[in-house]
């Protein structure tokens, strides 16, 4: 999973990117919380920098799947009470960690994650269903061709520099793997995980995201009554457009992290 390492500080931040995405999405930021931290960062099986994309095709594609992957990835690291920075799915992907694993994680930082994408009654996911089947027709039809316009979409046309450097890195993505952990991202509900979560955890939100709308973070707030602390989880909106902060408004995510967690 390509772990790598930076800084020395006393605490643990474990960095793990979403969909499409690679541990180089974390590149912006990275220098600077590696002045206070301990970085980890790392590549999901399913990424295209993973060395085993490819053989990893025909694996079963489940959260808590990947949520095996990164205890077995901390324990290897032999990592304790860490600070979990979850991108997008990542994110929940964390909170299934968590649950079954509370002695890996001291608080849980999801950043636009969310645990159910397509809208129903009395819940706003952000998807139709028809959007979400469109979607995933347009990567099988022509991934190549699909990559630029998602990425554009996703990162915020404010910000093409951003859309470039994500592109690049779904672009590395076998098609087939893209399109079954799309599938899985997109018709995904874990929304019963969420008040099962004991560890501390702050909800990071852009206040336009067009993947997963301010509405979703609200709803795991409410929904996430068992974490630690006497006011449960906690919503930080980061006024900034799109899906990827971290790529977008990097210094105002580092100072978003740090306040977090000097406050943690």
């Amino acid at each position: 999973m390509n772990a790598r390492v930076f800084g020395n500080g006393g605490e643990t931040l474990v960095l793990a990117h979403g969909y499409g995405g690679t541990r180089f999405v974390w590149d912006d930021v990275v220098p600077s919380l590696a002045e206070r931290f301990r970085v980890v960062v790392f590549d999901w099986s399913f990424s295209g920098a993973a060395a085993c994309d490819g053989g990893c095709s025909e694996r079963p594609c489940s959260y808590h799947g990947f949520a095996d992957e990164l205890v077995a990835l901390m324990d290897e690291l032999e990592l304790k009470g860490a600070v979990y920075v979850g991108h997008s799915m990542a994110g929940m992907i964390g909170c299934i960690a968590s649950v079954a694993r509370p002695d890996l994680f001291s608080h849980l930082v999801l950043v636009g994650a969310s645990p159910r994408y397509i809208n129903e009654d009395g819940y706003e996911g952000g998807f139709d269903r028809g959007q979400v089947d469109a979607m995933l027709a347009a990567v099988e039809a022509d991934f190549a061709g699909w990559v630029p316009l998602f990425a554009g979409a996703v990162v915020g046309a404010d910000y093409p520099v951003a859309a470039t450097k994500f592109a690049k890195q779904l672009a590395t993505m076998r098609p087939a793997t893209a399109l079954r952990v799309l599938r899985t991202v997109l018709t995904c509900d874990v929304r019963d995980v969420l008040p099962d979560v004991k560890a501390p955890c702050s909800i990071v939100h852009c206040g336009r995201d067009s993947v997963a709308p301010l509405a979703v973070a609200r709803y795991m707030q409410r929904a996430m009554v068992g974490c630690a602390g006497a006011r449960g989880a906690q919503t930080v909106v980061i006024e900034s457009s799109g899906h990827f902060p971290q790529l977008a408004a990097p210094k105002e995510f580092v100072r978003v992290i740090e306040a977090i967690l000097i406050h943690n």
